[in-house]
């Protein structure tokens, strides 16, 4: 502990400790133990001309004590979350959203809103991260350059630089370090989705911006949809004012479920970190196996960034992939991951369809390849299944 009562962010045990009380510090004064949800759509006050006071702040993005005047501006079971998640992170705030897709679109939208519309981007991202990149929607234009090419790559209008390591679904992993250094005055955004604050804390090491996919491991159960940033103050107020403008808010049930999950977190990621660091050896053994992607097994990771695998691995088969997933049964054959059950799923059919076979295949994104969510079940359970559906995959 600190000197302050609050636990050391840099020991482990104190993560944990922090993952089961961030959000929840004031219950024992409110006279409660289990998080409140608030489900109100609206704010009532007899004061019409404080709120249009309020209402003008509010618009502006800053965090105001007091209740929200309308559930778009904000909730406070969603507050809770967002709190935690920062914490968890090293960041000032927190600004959640209604799905991944929509954290990092209000990113760009805040970019684009500053007349920097260039967005410098690493390959690879998640397949409909880099559709929306590469389609010019929201008025972006985007540059695909390798890590050790951004700083040349960056130029007078670029406003955010975008990497999410270990990479989707490769398990690429990208020196943050170098990379913030590179990005010099521009935003550098993490998407930290796959290692989670358990494992990786992208703000000690110079990004801006932490994303997450909150559907995933922070939430667990394959039960919610979120997306949520960590960032500093000054740049969350432009990320509640796009939230405020486009309605791309969390519900406060969704709240509810991601901060329970944040309380289980360190257990379950070390839990399935465990399993698919056991998996990811098996299968570099395995005669229907021509290559095994987890991090920490490649030459040349980033020193010191990520303190674990994670419970993420993909693998390429020798046989017909769609084969072996027709034929696991006690692994689930679907899209997402960071559920407490094996999720495995085609990248090229699935998760990075959209993408354009070139780019797909140049961000190492093979017909053979197959990406795998670890989940809680036993190791050997899990190592029949797979043993099973590669032999029958021929």
């Amino acid at each position: 502990m600190t000197t302050s009562g609050r636990p050391d962010a840099a020991s482990p045990g104190a993560f944990r400790t922090r993952a089961v009380h961030a959000g929840r510090e004031d219950l024992v004064d409110l006279g409660v133990h289990a998080v409140p949800i608030d489900l109100s759509t609206t704010y009532p006050s007899r004061d019409s001309r404080g709120e249009a006071e309020r209402l003008d702040v509010l618009g502006t993005g800053a965090a105001v004590p007091g209740a929200p005047v309308y559930a778009r501006i904000g909730n406070p079971t969603v507050a809770r979350f967002e709190a935690a998640l920062a914490d968890l992170e090293g960041c000032a705030a927190g600004v959640a959203f209604a799905s991944g897709m929509a954290a990092l679109t209000a990113c760009l939208l805040t970019a684009v809103a500053e007349g920097r519309p260039h967005v410098v981007a690493v390959r690879p991202l998640y397949g409909t991260s880099d559709h929306l990149l590469g389609s010019a929607l929201l008025g972006t234009r985007v540059t695909w350059a390798a890590p050790h090419d951004v700083a040349a790559a960056i130029r007078p209008d670029t406003g955010l630089v975008v990497v999410e390591t270990p990479a989707n679904p490769t398990l690429a992993e990208s020196g943050l370090d170098a990379l913030a250094r590179a990005c010099g005055d521009v935003p550098l955004l993490a998407d930290n989705t796959f290692a989670t604050p358990v494992l990786q804390r992208p703000a000690e090491h110079g990004a801006r911006l932490v994303l997450h996919s909150a559907t995933k491991f922070l939430g667990g159960h394959g039960d919610v949809l979120a997306g949520v940033v960590a960032c500093d103050e000054e740049y969350a107020r432009r990320l509640r004012q796009v939230r405020f403008a486009t309605g791309a808010t969390l519900h406060p049930l969704s709240g509810y479920l991601l901060l329970r999950g944040l309380a289980t977190l360190p257990l379950r990621i070390a839990a399935a970190s465990a399993t698919a660091a056991e998996l990811a050896d098996r299968l570099a053994g395995h005669p229907g196996v021509t290559r095994v992607h987890y991090p920490g097994r490649a030459a040349g990771r980033p020193s010191g960034q990520m303190t674990g695998g994670g419970a993420v691995l993909s693998f390429e088969t020798a046989g017909d992939p769609h084969g072996l997933i027709g034929a696991v049964r006690l692994i689930t054959p679907a899209v997402s991951l960071g559920s407490v059950d094996t999720l495995i799923q085609h990248p090229a059919s699935l998760s990075h369809h959209i993408v354009d076979p070139a780019d797909r295949a140049a961000g190492g994104i093979g017909d053979g390849l197959l990406r795998m969510s670890v989940g809680l079940e036993d190791v050997e359970d899990l190592w029949a299944d797979l043993d099973g559906a590669l032999r029958a995959a021929g």
